[in-house]
């Protein structure tokens, strides 16, 4: 790891976009992987610990991964198999790599880390907040001793894709997402971001599907088919949308990043059709400090290059 290396530890529910996001961290030298811990997700937990060993054995990195919490804090959740299929990685894939986890609990592991290197570690959050917000618990000053908080989640005006009214992080562990965003500095990629500037259409796999075989592009497109054909049957079209890649991305190349805004957020906590709604005050009504940056657009011309260059390339960093 060159030492200008950004220092990052990965806390994902690793189904098809997380394993790409894995990859992208896994490839540049941009970024250098502390460790990935596991949160209760997309999928079946197990599954779920499977997925991320795998996706960083497609590149021969070894990072450890550690196992986290298998459940919400409060609350119980659905499974996303209609989108990642059922194990998470296109409904036919089901790793079984032999691969040992850490020894450590993940959240035990992500306060160690941060305590000992203080200043030096970026959070990127790909899953429910739940390792987050039990971290936090363990270390109230969780906040001073990290560099940056990178979140997905939420939906800031715009519709949910796990409700109506909610995105599914948030959905899955609504009283994580609250008490993350309340008590930490977070820089928040939301649905509607992934939607308007990181959807890739029938082009982008027809460029994968006829270009020299890649073990890369071949994983892409095997991990996004069930989610391609949901997208196809329900909202007219092949295509798929990155929302955890583009959180990586993001942190190798931060001008792809091209408009932000601060405000603050909370997260609805309570049963019924809003849980896990965003809650967006940019100051109109005082509801609290602004402390969250929410990123508004992203340059997807850009971003599209990065993911080409790692599917067909092996790394993002020859698109830069």
């Amino acid at each position: 790891m060159p030492s200008s290396s950004k220092r990052v530890l990965i806390d994902t529910d690793t189904a098809g976009d997380d394993a790409q996001a894995l990859l992208l961290a896994a490839t540049t030298d941009r970024l250098g992987i502390e460790g990935v811990t596991i949160c209760a997700g997309n999928v079946e937990f197990d599954r779920q610990v499977e997925n991320a060993k795998y996706a960083l054995e497609l590149v021969d990195n070894e990072t450890t991964v550690y196992e986290g919490a298998r459940s919400p804090l409060l609350k119980d959740h659905e499974f996303a198999d209609q989108i990642h299929g059922e194990g998470g990685l296109g409904g036919d894939l089901f790793p079984e790599t032999g691969i040992d986890s850490g020894e450590e609990y993940a959240v035990d592991y992500i306060v160690e880390t941060v305590r000992e290197n203080p200043g030096e570690i970026t959070l990127v959050c790909l899953a429910p907040l739940t390792n987050i917000a039990l971290a936090l618990k363990k270390e109230p000053a969780l906040n001073d001793l990290v560099d940056e908080v990178y979140v997905m989640g939420g939906a800031v005006h715009w519709p949910g894709n796990d409700t109506a009214t909610a995105e599914f992080n948030f959905w899955v562990d609504p009283d994580a997402a609250k008490l993350v965003l309340e008590h930490l500095d977070v820089t928040l990629f939301d649905w509607g971001l992934s939607v308007r500037d990181t959807a890739f259409e029938s082009d982008f796999f027809s460029t994968l599907r006829t270009e020299d075989d890649t073990a890369l592009a071949d994983f892409y497109l095997e991990s996004t088919k069930v989610g391609r054909a949901y997208n196809e049957e329900h909202r007219g079209g092949e295509r798929t949308v990155q929302p955890d890649s583009s959180v990586v991305a993001a942190l190798i190349e931060p001008d792809l990043v091209t408009e932000t805004d601060h405000a603050y957020v909370t997260v609805d906590e309570r049963e019924g059709i809003t849980r896990g709604h965003t809650v967006v005050d940019t100051g109109e009504w005082e509801l609290g400090a602004p402390r969250t940056t929410l990123v508004e657009s992203l340059d997807s011309d850009l971003f599209e290059r990065m993911m080409r260059s790692l599917l067909l390339d092996g790394t993002p960093d020859d698109a830069l």
